[in-house]
């Protein structure tokens, strides 16, 4: 085994009984082209390694938010399968290093392309549980991702403020203690002013405002992201 694929084992944290399912996992499409002797690319890996990514995920986010709805579950999921969340990912195992491609893509850039790094991630998946089973790859999958809160906290959209207050809360609190009261403040019908003020059990955390109840909700939120900032939570 290469030193590069060693070194990918030990940041995956998983050794392999099978060997040429890592150096199938890390063997790009082109580089059959110089190499025609080759058995196969990691394409089929791949397709396997996504269908293992997507069971997990959804798994471990509809047991870590057990009242969240399908359409935010799914928002979650996306944010962590994206492109170019796995191809950074990937290159933090190495994976650009143990890329085993064409002269010609290489050439082109192609062991840094976001698209090969992200293939190549789901088919290291892909093999793990070919070698191993589901609980072992959900194992090795997690830990490489961490607190799946604290991840989310990185990748979902900066305009969702509830969103990231309610990551901040619920390691310590649940998913039940954020609390919004919204009422109309001042305004005309074609110009309303609302004020909402957001409890985190009964302790006031922000307090905004904005011309409907969401905008409302949404600058309480970032008033006491603010003001947590560098706060406890407990």
């Amino acid at each position: 085994m290469s030193p590069s694929l060693a070194q990918l084992q030990a940041r995956l944290g998983y050794t392999f009984r099978d060997p040429t399912l890592l150096e199938r996992a890390v063997t790009h499409p082109s580089f059959l082209q110089d190499h025609p002797a080759e058995p196969e690319s990691n394409q089929r890996l791949e397709f396997l390694g996504d269908a293992v990514l997507q069971l997990v995920l959804t798994e471990a986010l509809f047991t870590l938010y057990p009242t969240d709805r399908e359409g935010a579950l799914s928002q979650r999921r996306s944010a962590l399968s994206n492109g170019v969340f796995l191809s950074s990912l990937a290159r933090d195992l190495g994976l650009d290093t143990a890329l085993k491609i064409s002269a010609g893509e290489e050439q082109t850039g192609g062991r840094t392309r976001a698209s090969s790094l992200e293939d190549a991630f789901e088919a290291v998946l892909g093999a793990v549980f070919l070698d191993s089973d589901l609980t072992t790859v959900r194992r090795v999958l997690l830990a490489l991702y961490g607190p799946l809160p604290e991840r989310l906290a990185t990748v979902e959209p900066a305009g969702n403020p509830k969103g990231r207050l309610q990551e901040r809360v619920q390691p310590v609190h649940g998913n039940t203690a954020l609390r919004y009261d919204s009422t109309h403040a001042a305004g005309e019908d074609h110009n309303r002013q609302y004020e909402s003020r957001v409890y985190l059990l009964d302790r006031l955390l922000g307090t905004g405002r904005g011309t409907s109840k969401k905008l409302a909700e949404e600058a309480a939120a970032r008033a006491a992201l603010a003001a947590l900032a560098d706060s406890d939570i407990s």
